[in-house]
């Protein structure tokens, strides 16, 4: 997997982290570690551009979630933790869509991985760049 970084200012600075190629168990870890990286820089705001992933694994759920408590400054779960990781996903899925991190453009089969696991509930979703990041 491929990460390109960019920057937009709209009424707050809106940082894009685009991925490029699958999101599952073998780089999972460096999306997580990229937004830790950024939200050390001051990041705060964060679209992830899903356009160019076609598959994503339930590791790339956690990926997504641990992204999402970290630009919000809290600890993400512990990878190694396993199946609390998804614990802490529907915790966190309870208390609504966040707004510190939106989606780009997924796929359908990453929709669908989505929905089936919820998590569409706790992202807002775009189809359209200017208007996500007009979003935040």
């Amino acid at each position: 997997m491929q990460l390109t970084i960019d920057q937009i200012q709209s009424r707050v600075p809106v940082t894009i982290i685009a991925l490029h190629g699958d999101l599952d168990a073998s780089n999972y870890e460096q999306v997580i570690a990229k937004a830790r990286e950024l939200y050390a820089a001051g990041a705060r705001h964060l679209l992830l551009d899903l356009c160019d992933v076609p598959f994503m694994g339930s590791s790339g759920v956690v990926a997504l979630h641990s992204v999402a408590l970290l630009m919000r400054g809290e600890l993400p779960p512990d990878p190694e933790e396993g199946w609390q990781a998804f614990h802490s996903i529907n915790h966190a899925r309870a208390g609504g869509v966040q707004q510190q991190v939106k989606l780009l453009g997924p796929q359908p089969k990453i929709s669908r991985t989505l929905q089936m696991t919820s998590m569409n509930d706790f992202f807002e979703i775009h189809t359209d760049k200017q208007v996500a990041v007009a979003s935040f």
